[in-house]
């Protein structure tokens, strides 16, 4: 299969039809040892300066949100204790708005992949956004970075069938925002990842 990055204006849609959009949509990291391709199964949207639970929540702006402010598509990566985290910069120039991807199925590359993880079961390989980045081989090098641009992008996929909209997780001490139905995933797919 030939995997073409996605067109920038892709990106240029409300934060939470993005973050269900990005749904089945394809990964690609073209990496020195070897073609890594996932499916997207599971996102969530982070609001920005009225979202409790954003990095930029009340326009917040360090060293590490400073990319959330910047054009949609721009990839914002952090870390979580040793994991990287990636994510979607979405909303206009200027509006710290962000898409997390939270997990994805294996479609390419398997081998190396189980060599990233350290992990047998495939299932969870990717089933969590630390350990898809991990899976993927993805670190803080790529902060900034365009989604639609090599040798880490988002091509084309084929859409999931039925979407599961529900809260997002691990986000405690956020008042109302815990309950916010900003999590969006492929319904009944086994390797979306567990609540805790």
């Amino acid at each position: 299969m030939n995997y073409q990055p996605l067109s920038p204006s892709f990106f240029h849609q409300p934060t939470l039809e993005l973050a269900q959009n990005l749904l089945g949509q394809y990964i690609v990291h073209e990496h020195p040892e070897g073609l890594l391709v996932v499916k997207i199964i599971e996102t969530e949207a982070y609001m920005g300066a009225e979202d409790r639970a954003a990095h930029s929540f009340g326009n917040r702006r360090t060293k590490r949100t400073e990319i959330m402010f910047g054009e949609a598509g721009l990839v914002y990566t952090y870390q979580m204790h040793t994991h990287t985290l990636m994510n979607v910069v979405s909303g206009p120039v200027g509006t710290p708005r962000a898409v997390l991807i939270r997990a994805a199925e294996p479609i390419l590359g398997h081998e190396l992949m189980q060599q990233f993880r350290g992990k047998t079961k495939m299932k969870d390989w990717t089933n969590g956004p630390g350990k898809l980045a991990k899976a993927l081989d993805v670190s803080m090098q790529y902060y900034g970075h365009h989604w639609w641009k090599k040798p880490l992008y988002i091509a084309e996929g084929t859409g999931v069938k039925e979407v599961e909209v529900g809260p997002r997780v691990g986000i405690q001490n956020t008042g109302e925002a815990v309950h916010y139905p900003y999590r969006f995933s492929e319904k009944g797919h086994p390797m979306v990842s567990k609540y805790r």
